[in-house]
């Protein structure tokens, strides 16, 4: 083996771990949430079409691929620096985000910038993933899926909730027309700077100080966890005539020759594809106007809307998950937990048939939350599950990369489908997507 250091299972015995774990996974959420949620919103503020918004999925790339450099991060340095570097270069591309918004080339400039960004926060995500399991046993990684779930949508919140408010409230600071059949006007922010005028478009500015917002953010978790991340003891792998190659392709190799392999694979592939469709153009289509089959609401509206009644359902499905798995086991759990959570899909699909008032849209949401936290407790606990001890960060890796591949190819084609079906036939077929991942359960090897 190569002599790359690991961490001992052995954290600060006076580091609360809620606390840590509830930090690290605020972080991993919180640079996900800006590249692969909100450009949904972001984009269709800007005007662009459901086509171009679904073909961003394929910012999911490095999440799908990071399995190939996953054992680089198990094989140098230790997971504590790879956290706290990653943290850095993400807080200074959020700055370089806010720029981008700014310029005259915003949706193109916007999209380079957050592929980067995707591309540190998949190496970022290896990390964390593998020092959690690195540093808690298998009971503490099931007790705790509650709190690190709860804690990565809580970044969901900050992200589609608290910054897509802020940069919608500060847009409509200018707006002068209200939005009736879809269409906004807004006025342009003028100032002088030394004798220079500049003129600022309201929805680049609120977009902008959004992402300036999110930088500060970052830079807080940062020195947050250089604080107060533990620092668990640190090993040595011996030598045993193995290069870091080697080890490179035996991380590979110890991870396709598990127990029905193939069933896993399949599972982790197809499960969310439902899910994945309903997901991308579920923004576009609450943000539509009636006369495009959406709901007409605003950017401002999408915030609250995120940030408000769901998130206490989406709290209170992600610990109840994690309380229930752990204590009455994985296996009891796996059927109804999926069944609830894909049971919303079907509740856009009444949606976008009846298009009722807004106060169903809340409805409807809190469900979504609710069901979402539930079944991703349980799939949560399924991945950590398919980890060999030896290398924990590398097959967590291979694993979540099929997942992101899941989630990513099905969005690259939902733009096309959702104009060529319409809003109410896309989400039934979104609903039906999710049957084949359900049957899938039923072959997987689970255990409590």
């Amino acid at each position: 083996m190569s002599d790359a250091r690991i961490e001992s299972r052995s954290p600060d015995k006076e580091r609360n771990s809620a606390l840590w774990i509830s930090v690290i996974y605020f972080a991993e959420g919180f640079p996900y949430t800006i590249v692969n949620l909100m450009p949904v919103i972001f984009l269709k503020d800007l005007g662009a079409s459901n086509e171009l918004i679904g073909l961003t999925s394929l910012l999911y790339l490095p999440w799908t691929l990071k399995g190939l450099w996953g054992p680089i991060v198990d094989m140098y340095s230790t997971k504590r620096t790879w956290i706290l570097t990653t943290e850095i270069v993400c807080a200074i591309l959020f700055v370089l985000l806010a720029l981008g918004a700014l310029s005259s080339q915003t949706i193109a400039v916007s999209i380079a910038v957050f592929a980067l960004i995707a591309f540190v926060s998949a190496t970022h995500d290896i990390a964390i993933d593998g020092f959690y399991l690195d540093v808690l046993d298998k009971e503490q990684q099931a007790f705790f899926v509650g709190v690190r779930s709860t804690a990565y949508k809580m970044a969901w919140l900050a992200g589609k909730g608290g910054l897509v408010f802020l940069a919608g409230y500060l847009a409509n600071q200018h707006l002068i027309q209200p939005r009736s059949d879809g269409a906004r006007i807004f006025e342009d922010i003028h100032f002088s700077v030394l004798g220079t005028a500049f003129s600022i478009r309201p929805l680049e500015f609120g977009w902008s100080a959004a992402f300036i917002l999110a930088a500060f953010v970052f830079i807080l978790v940062y020195l947050f966890q250089l604080w107060y991340l533990p620092r668990p003891k640190a090993l040595v792998r011996e030598n045993e005539g193995n290069d870091a190659g080697m080890d490179f392709f035996e991380a590979f190799r110890t991870y396709f020759t598990q127990k029905r392999i193939g069933w896993i694979v399949t599972y982790i592939l197809i499960f969310r594809l439902g899910d994945a469709f309903m997901l991308r153009m579920a923004p576009p289509f609450l943000m539509d106007s009636g006369a495009r089959g959406g709901m007409t609401l605003s950017t401002a509206q999408m915030g609250i809307l995120d940030g408000t009644v769901g998130v206490i359902f989406l709290l209170a499905g992600g610990i109840l998950g994690g309380f229930v798995i752990a204590k009455q086991g994985l296996k009891n759990w796996m059927w109804p937990t999926a069944i609830l959570q894909n049971s919303a899909i079907g509740l856009y699909w009444l949606l976008a048939k009846f298009r009722p008032g807004i106060e169903w849209v809340y409805v409807v949401n809190s469900f979504e939350q609710f069901s979402y936290g539930l079944g991703v407790s349980a799939y949560t606990v399924f991945l950590m599950r398919t980890v060999r001890p030896e290398f924990k960060a590398s097959h967590y890796a291979i694993t979540t990369a099929f997942m992101a591949a899941g989630i990513m190819l099905p969005g690259v084609v939902s733009g096309y489908l959702q104009v060529w079906m319409g809003y109410e036939n896309y989400f039934l077929m979104s609903f039906l997507a999710a049957i084949p991942g359900l049957a899938t359960i039923y072959f997987l090897p689970l255990e409590d």
